[in-house]
């Protein structure tokens, strides 16, 4: 019978828990009992990405799917807050001598965050290989179980961390957020080229149109495009993949979130429909991938040729 041991997981510099052994066993298939890991990615900073991923996995979790969350935004963790699970620390069970983390629950989330080990106050000032190395042990030193989805709310942007994720799981699809806006749209042009590129060749599932429309709270059935109409959905039908949702701004998205008590928790208001009806679509596109494409690859780099490419997960 395993023997099994609870402590505070630390951090000094990195999480700092890596054993031999786990070492040894790094070819293992990370993940194996998760369905589909999702990457939630956007182009610039400032769309809402995060606000996203968290109200995605509450409303999936909600449909009765066992949903987890792994706050990848390494320099900018937001989950823990949003959760409002701020100066929670994560456990480590020793499982025959073996360091596994196990990830705190919220809201039927079971989440991790490098915000968990780190003062909020402070800054990280970690180089790329330090932040990549702390993505690949919340990935495969944490203990998920079994999973119908695993989200991945990433830095805004395209960077090691990115590649990392690809590299260690075969992600079943991205989803990316954007506004309206055109500088928006100009990057989230460059996140959906970095997925469907041929060397990283990841499913985009859709685009997600966060603060589409302002609607005042005494006027609830206005609506004020402050930066712009339908761009995402334009963009969506020009680069042939679907528009999974527009979530408009309304003052409750900004409180709920300072307070960690994500929107869609209220299922009855404007922005909680929004977000459930976005879910509905994230399922349906997650299952008509799977039904009609092969699964995803990891990507694989030459570090003599510095050459991407893809290898198919065993």
């Amino acid at each position: 019978m395993s023997k099994v041991s609870k402590e505070k997981a630390e951090i000094k510099g990195n999480i700092n828990i890596k054993s031999d052994e786990v070492m040894k066993k790094d070819e293992i298939k990370a993940l194996p009992k998760v369905k589909n890991i999702i990457a939630v990615a956007s182009g610039k900073g400032g769309v809402g990405k995060s606000t996203v991923a968290t109200n995605l996995a509450i409303a999936l979790s909600k449909s009765g799917a066992a949903v987890g969350l792994i706050d990848a935004d390494i320099y900018g963790p937001s989950i823990p807050k949003m959760f409002n699970v701020e100066g929670q620390k994560p456990m480590v069970s020793k499982i025959d001598g073996v360091d596994i983390i196990e990830p705190i629950e919220k809201y039927g989330i079971k989440i991790l965050s490098i915000g968990f080990f780190i003062n909020p106050d402070d800054a990280l000032v970690w180089r790329g290989p330090m932040a990549t190395n702390a993505l690949k042990q919340l990935i495969r030193q944490s203990n998920w179980g079994e999973l119908d989805y695993l989200l991945v709310d990433l830095p805004p942007g395209t960077s090691d961390i990115h590649l990392t994720l690809v590299q260690e799981v075969p992600v079943t699809g991205a989803i990316i957020v954007s506004t309206p806006q055109e500088v928006a749209l100009a990057d989230a042009v460059k996140g959906i080229s970095m997925f469907m590129g041929d060397k990283i060749n990841v499913p985009v599932l859709g685009l997600v149109e966060n603060m589409s429309w302002f609607t005042p709270a005494e006027l609830p059935d206005n609506k004020y495009y402050i930066f712009g109409k339908d761009g995402c959905k334009k963009l969506a039908e020009k680069k042939n993949i679907p528009l999974l949702g527009q979530i408009p701004i309304v003052q409750s998205i900004c409180e709920d979130g300072d307070a960690g008590k994500p929107s869609v928790l209220n299922e009855d208001s404007i922005v909680g429909k929004a977000f459930i009806e976005m879910a509905d679509q994230v399922a349906d596109q997650v299952a008509k991938r799977n039904a009609t494409l092969d699964p995803t690859k990891k990507v694989e780099i030459n570090p003599v040729l510095h050459k991407v490419t893809t290898k198919r997960n065993n």
